[in-house]
């Protein structure tokens, strides 16, 4: 089998993880993407780049139903924190609609071994041969981002570094669709047959105009953390999604920052980009219990017209970009929730 590509994003990790002098570093073997370097477990103490197997599921329905078979060899990049006491805290990082990128997936793995937390930064993108989903999300369902995380936690759990019991998992706008279904139980036992689960979930401004559904959830405490004037993946639903995950038994927290746009840890000013896809007029109800769709407002059944009522309610057009007074203030409040959520034993 051949090895799936190696991105750019990843390269200039080792380059800015070795400067930094913060990582311990042990790169693994470069050859061939075959059943002899597929990661089967991490006993071996191995950071760098690890490759491991994952589903490829093509819908979400398909997916809680195990009915999955398709698999992929996808890749993830380890980033261990210095040498210390213990075992420490971990977290897999799903990125967004872009890939990875060394100005935000990469950033954040840097900003975590500050505190001291490994970084499991995992490309969904390269290893399927795809660039980006920001104009086409159909190329590849989020369902597949899900499941490699939940692989990603599988493999984690047996590094001799890192406590099995302290991982949680942060995303990015698509990536934070997967830091909030995988607190799913359909989701989570698809792929995970015992009871490890994520520890943590943190989404940054991710898409929950559709809610994705199940009486049975992990109840890990949840942390979103959404842009006030957020017009691409809004705000106000994401909060009443929190509330549904509340009542669910999750301690979920909410933080806006009231000023601030999508993407708003991006050093990038915010512009106005036409040709983005928004579903923020959507407000289906996805049940992974029951298979069904509904419409939230009316309880309307659209489940044999799902599709085309997605059609009908994406629009076109949203404002992107940076906002300094968030990207000075997430990382402090990632780090008070990772505190209090991480602790040693916790």
């Amino acid at each position: 089998m051949r090895r799936p590509p190696v991105t750019d994003a990843f390269r200039s990790a080792r380059r800015i993880l070795a400067v930094l002098g913060l990582i311990f570093w042990a790169e693994v073997s470069a050859g061939a993407a075959d059943d002899k370097i597929q990661a089967q477990n991490l006993a071996d103490g191995r950071s760098g780049l690890i490759y491991f197997e994952s589903l490829t599921p093509s819908g979400y329905f398909q997916f809680a139903r195990k009915e999955t078979t398709r698999k992929s060899v996808i890749v993830g990049t380890l980033l261990l924190p210095a040498a210390a006491p213990g075992r420490s805290a971990a977290m897999v990082i799903a990125h967004g609609s872009g890939g990875v990128t060394e100005a935000r997936e990469l950033w954040w793995a840097e900003q975590l071994a500050r505190m001291g937390i490994a970084a499991f930064v995992v490309d969904s993108f390269g290893p399927r041969n795809i660039g980006q989903t920001v104009a086409d999300q159909s190329q590849l369902s989020t369902a597949a981002n899900v499941a490699d995380a939940l692989a990603a936690l599988k493999l984690l759990s047996t590094h001799p570094r890192i406590d099995p019991g302290r991982i949680g998992v942060l995303g990015f706008s698509k990536g934070g669709q997967v830091a909030l279904y995988t607190e799913l139980e359909p989701f989570r036992q698809a792929v995970i047959g015992d009871d490890r689960r994520f520890a943590l979930h943190v989404a940054f401004y991710p898409y929950c105009s559709d809610w994705y559904m199940s009486e049975h959830i992990s109840k890990a405490p949840m942390l979103l953390l959404l842009g006030g004037q957020d017009n691409y993946t809004p705000a106000a639903p994401c909060r009443d999604y929190a509330k549904w995950f509340e009542s669910k038994g999750a301690d979920a927290t909410v933080i806006v920052y009231r000023n601030a746009y999508h993407d708003f840890d991006s050093s990038r000013p915010p512009a106005y980009v036409r040709d983005l896809v928004t579903g923020e007029n959507c407000d289906g109800a996805i049940d992974l219990d029951r298979f069904t769709v509904t419409i939230r407002p009316t309880g309307e059944d659209i489940t044999k017209s799902a599709s085309t009522y997605l059609r009908n309610c994406l629009t076109r057009g949203a404002t992107v970009g940076g906002d300094g007074e968030a990207r000075q203030r997430a990382p402090e409040d990632l780090k008070a929730f990772l505190k209090r959520v991480l602790q040693p034993g916790g």
